[in-house]
């Protein structure tokens, strides 16, 4: 199973994003769900970098399957609406394939 924290600050900003496990869905190099969390994530993470002028750190560990990207700083709107996106993607995800290969959290810090 996938598992995605989105982490946000008390006044409502996106601070992080980790995206980690792997879905479980068909076998490694075969699984859709798994490769549709993959492209979300890593088109986001390309978009802030490209489209932004927010600075993020980015941890990735192939072998685990994690990656998480956090923001330096408060969020842009744009970036906000490019996370914002990010999120109704694997909102959209969640509802096609359940919680049995995909498990989403919110939390605050």
């Amino acid at each position: 199973m996938t598992s995605i924290i989105f982490t946000k600050t008390s006044d409502d900003n996106y601070k992080s994003i980790e995206c980690n496990g792997h879905a479980g869905f068909a076998e490694y190099g075969s699984d859709i769900v798994c490769s549709a969390i993959s492209v979300l994530t890593i088109n986001t993470i390309n978009s802030l970098d490209n489209l932004t002028k927010d600075e993020i750190s980015v941890f990735q560990d192939e072998d685990k399957g994690i990656i998480r990207f956090e923001f330096k700083d408060t969020p842009s709107h744009d970036a906000e609406l490019l996370v914002r996106s990010f999120e109704l993607g694997i909102e959209s995800i969640y509802q096609q394939y359940g919680k049995k290969y995909l498990n989403i959290k919110f939390r605050r810090e």
